[in-house]
């Protein structure tokens, strides 16, 4: 499909407004992925216990149910945001371990 025939609402560059005064703010650490043929489920919630398996249950908070259209948009928009985070700041290590600085002994 040609740019001049796309419908309005499709054309690349186009701004959507959005109203957030009522949306509600949480905190993550923790996330799960299930689904459907035909719906993802995403839980969130907080791990009080971030290092290794968490020794109690993970209370979730938060579930998101989504499209698989919609899932694919909000992955890619993560992709790009995530890369940009990057290229300012430096490669995000998602491996715990491998960010833990072991400091000297004080004798």
């Amino acid at each position: 499909m040609s740019e001049e025939k796309k419908p309005e609402a499709l054309q690349e560059g186009q701004r959507v407004q959005v109203e957030d005064k009522h949306a509600v703010t949480s905190y993550a650490n923790f996330c799960r992925v299930t689904g459907t043929p035909e719906e993802l489920i995403i839980d969130f919630g907080l791990n009080a216990q971030p290092f290794g398996v968490p020794q109690e249950a993970v209370v979730i908070t938060q579930r998101l149910v989504t499209n698989y259209y919609t899932a694919k948009r909000l992955l890619h928009a993560l992709h790009l945001s995530v890369q940009r985070h990057e290229q300012a700041f430096g490669v995000l290590e998602t491996d715990v371990n491998k960010r833990v600085v072991s400091r000297p002994q004080q004798s």
